[in-house]
């Protein structure tokens, strides 16, 4: 008698889900009908001004606590998207602006994707975002994306060179990870694009997006996690939860150590060609 195939492994989010608690609608992965609008192709919404006050407060609530606990790169790209707090940034602007620096464009996405599409707009140099902002009950914590994670979380670090290079790589391999490689992806997104510390270039600061664009996550990573030197062997071998404060995080060198040890990592599973 064989012995049956091992089950893939699940991700976080699929196992809180099979825990058995309710699920938001708005986390459940949407698949993308047809290409959505990139660049300066994504109009302006109507916000309400319920919703600018909403990205007013959180931008400086955030940009309050970030000075000497974020790292230059992060910082440096706000600077360059010329994000403010007296208006909701342009998706269109933004895109531009990216364009220029590093070769990216945002494309609008209706909400949480469907990972297949996900890593394909990454492939393609393409960051998607959404375009509506959480309401003032959850100004301090939502489960569901918005732009204000995708916009100020995210797309300061795709104005910095390597880290941009790598996220495109990072979606090049997904789209051929199966079995345990796709739980390592998993695995390294939360541990370097969402909870990323970095040395900078002696103290220790925050580039994840997760972190930057959270209160309580901001001092927790630097004041109270256990912070742990980054490698890929590392990080795909720490298992998390994704509802509570992160007890582990890892610090990279540097942008090029996330871009060499992950290209060699991904060529080592066949996830890229030798020459990617």
């Amino acid at each position: 008698m064989t012995n049956p195939a091992p089950e893939a492994p699940v991700s976080a989010y699929e196992k809180e889900r099979s825990d058995g608690g309710e699920v938001d609608p708005r986390c459940v992965p949407q698949t993308l009908d047809g290409d959505p609008p990139t660049g300066a192709e994504i109009e302006y919404p109507d916000y309400s001004q319920q919703d600018q006050d909403n990205w007013r407060f959180l931008f400086e609530r955030q940009m309050d606590m970030l000075p000497g606990r974020a790292g230059a790169a992060y910082l440096k790209g706000v600077e360059t998207l010329g994000m403010t707090p007296e208006r909701i940034p342009a998706l269109a602007d933004l895109s531009s602006t990216l364009e220029r620096t590093t070769g990216w464009k945002v494309t609008r996405i209706p909400g949480l994707l469907h990972e297949r599409d996900f890593f394909t707009l990454l492939s393609e140099r393409r960051f998607p975002s959404t375009d509506y902002i959480r309401g003032s009950d959850e100004l301090d914590y939502t489960p569901a994306p918005d732009l204000f994670h995708d916009i100020f979380g995210h797309m300061p670090m795709l104005t910095e060179p390597d880290f941009a290079d790598f996220y495109q790589l990072f979606g090049m391999a997904a789209l051929n990870a199966e079995g345990v490689d796709r739980q390592s992806l998993e695995r390294l997104h939360w541990f370097a694009v969402e909870f990323g510390l970095i040395r900078d270039p002696e103290e220790i600061r925050i580039f994840g997006a997760g972190v930057n664009s959270s209160k309580d996550e901001v001092l927790h990573a630097l004041e109270q996690a256990e912070q742990r030197p980054f490698s890929v062997d590392a990080v795909i071998n720490q298992d998390y939860e994704v509802w509570h404060l992160q007890p582990v995080l890892f610090v990279a060198e540097s942008f090029d150590q996330l871009v060499t040890e992950f290209r060699t990592w991904a060529v080592s599973r066949d996830l890229l060609p030798a020459d990617a």
